[in-house]
């Protein structure tokens, strides 16, 4: 069995705001009694994609200095910029082109595909993250069900405003996972709500986000809601493969 912690677009942007709102999900995820395997962080880590919002991330998700008590897993989003989301974040040199990664547990891998197109809110995932999923799944051998993580949903919420920037291209997606059995769910953020559909016959839960939740259009006419309480979701993957979702607020 898999459990991961999860939150998404903390849009850290050296405001003391953005800032407190990381550090109380950080502080109780950081405070919990039982057992977490990662804390997945799906995009929008910065609000304008600079080194010292990175620098400030990588701090609060104890990639520098005091560790977590448990890996870190990223993948970036539209406002994340890729080099110096590689140089202060991840703490490698700065380059150019998909920032993708996996990790692989006991009973389970998850991989981080980078959705982001530099310079667009819009996502997609280019034929070199295609290819690298296909790739690390061959490695994999088929032995372990996997989740794959990224920003973009690829589905309609029913919001005008997360619809119109979703993930392009869904159909070479949807052939993904008919030909890999062993995506057993797919985890995103972007879109500020805590959802839960499907996607070409998988689950897909969408994360809440840090620095404000999305109003749906029967909730009021003001898109964001600041005042709302920071957001998180827990997933656990089971011994038969089911993805299950919780979702929390953080007073």
């Amino acid at each position: 069995m898999l459990v991961l912690a999860h939150i998404s677009d903390l849009h850290l942007d050296g405001t003391e705001r953005a800032t407190r709102r990381a550090e109380r999900v950080r502080d109780l995820l950081w405070g919990l009694p039982g057992p977490v395997d990662a804390l997945l962080v799906t995009g929008d880590i910065a609000d304008h994609g600079t080194e010292a919002e990175y620098e400030e991330a990588a701090r609060l998700l104890g990639l520098r200095g005091a560790g977590a008590p448990f890996p870190v897993l990223t993948c970036p989003g539209n406002h994340d910029s890729r080099g110096p989301y590689r140089k202060a974040l991840l703490g490698v040199p700065a380059a150019e082109g998909p920032v993708n990664s996996a990790q692989v547990f006991d009973d389970a891998a998850v991989l981080m595909c980078d959705s982001s197109v530099p310079g667009r809110d819009e996502g997609e995932l280019d034929a070199g993250t295609y290819a690298w999923i296909e790739e690390t799944l061959d490695e994999l051998g088929g032995e372990l069900p996997v989740l794959l993580a990224f920003h973009h949903p690829p589905v309609a919420l029913h919001h005008p405003l997360p619809d119109a920037y979703r993930l392009g291209r869904p159909a070479a997606l949807a052939a993904l996972l008919e030909r890999r059995p062993e995506i057993a769910g797919l985890i995103t953020g972007h879109a500020h709500t805590p959802a839960a559909t499907t996607f070409a016959g998988r689950p897909l839960a969408v994360g809440p986000g840090v620095t404000w939740t999305l109003r749906l259009p029967w909730e009021g006419e003001q898109v964001a809601d600041r005042e709302a309480p920071p957001g998180l979701a827990f997933h656990v993957l089971d011994d038969e493969g089911r993805l299950t979702s919780h979702f929390r607020v953080v007073p």
